[in-house]
């Protein structure tokens, strides 16, 4: 699933071609909004929320996606070749005189009334990348289950909007924090999660992301997606395993000396 900064980046371009245009065409390629077109109508902005991306319109309306795995907007010229999949994928379309802004096995998709968005996402905590951005609120809401391992706490996003497997990981490390830590045991929770929130700050713009600082393929990350490597701060081979709620269970990896499970 693609992480916040991702997300965001993906709805500032989408707001550049869209922004204050009046759309020429529209399509939605599922049962419940099969007959809908909101040809004619403006675009006001578009903008992400966490994970999630609002497009709203100047009618009112707002249309609410989520990528979660596979899902995937793509920007063409307008009446130029499509590239990002067979047309059995598409599930959105949305052109203007000058672009196409195509989706792809958008898993969510759904039209509702703008005033209505917090039915949406108004459960989600504090966007790392957000004007709502509060790390007080974050750390107050994490805090909230002090019996609940740091792992699964960074993840839910009802806690902080916009952090993924890969930032999870990362952080963690670099705070020298066992994933399975329980948040009562996290000594500096603001610390942590003021370092999280910039670390998607400083990759907002970056097609690849780096916790490095080294934009290499192989040097991008500490311990993510590197089990059974060399730790590259003592050599100690990085561990992973899957954890989380049931049918929530998400990878994690960390380096069992540099972030030892506390007693």
């Amino acid at each position: 699933m693609p992480e916040g900064d991702t997300v965001w980046r993906l709805c500032r371009r989408l707001d550049e071609v869209l922004h204050g245009r009046r759309l020429t065409k529209s399509e939605f390629r599922v049962p419940a909004l099969a007959t809908t077109d909101v040809s004619g109508v403006v675009v006001r902005e578009v903008v992400s929320r966490g994970k999630h991306q609002l497009f709203r319109f100047e009618n009112g309306l707002t249309l609410h996606t989520h990528l979660r795995m596979d899902g995937a907007w793509r920007i063409f010229p307008h009446g130029g070749r499509w590239s990002g999949g067979p047309a059995y994928e598409i599930r959105s379309v949305l052109s203007t005189t000058e672009h196409d802004a195509v989706g792809y096995r958008l898993p969510v998709i759904e039209l509702i009334p703008t005033v209505d968005e917090d039915q949406l996402v108004g459960h989600l905590g504090p966007d790392l990348l957000g004007a709502d951005w509060d790390p007080e609120d974050a750390v107050r809401r994490i805090g909230a289950q002090p019996d609940r391992t740091i792992g699964e706490a960074l993840l839910d996003q009802r806690n902080l909007a916009g952090l993924g497997t890969l930032y999870r990981a990362e952080v963690l490390f670099t705070q020298g924090i066992h994933p399975r830590t329980p948040v009562v045991k996290v000594k500096n929770l603001h610390r942590l999660v003021r370092r999280a929130q910039q670390l998607l700050v400083v990759n907002r713009w970056r097609a690849e992301q780096s916790t490095t600082g080294d934009l290499r393929p192989s040097r991008r990350t500490y311990v993510y997606d590197r089990a059974g490597q060399p730790c590259r701060r003592c050599g100690t081979p990085i561990q992973s395993e899957e954890f989380g709620p049931k049918g929530q269970e998400r990878l994690s990896y960390w380096c069992p000396h540099c972030q030892p499970l506390p007693s």
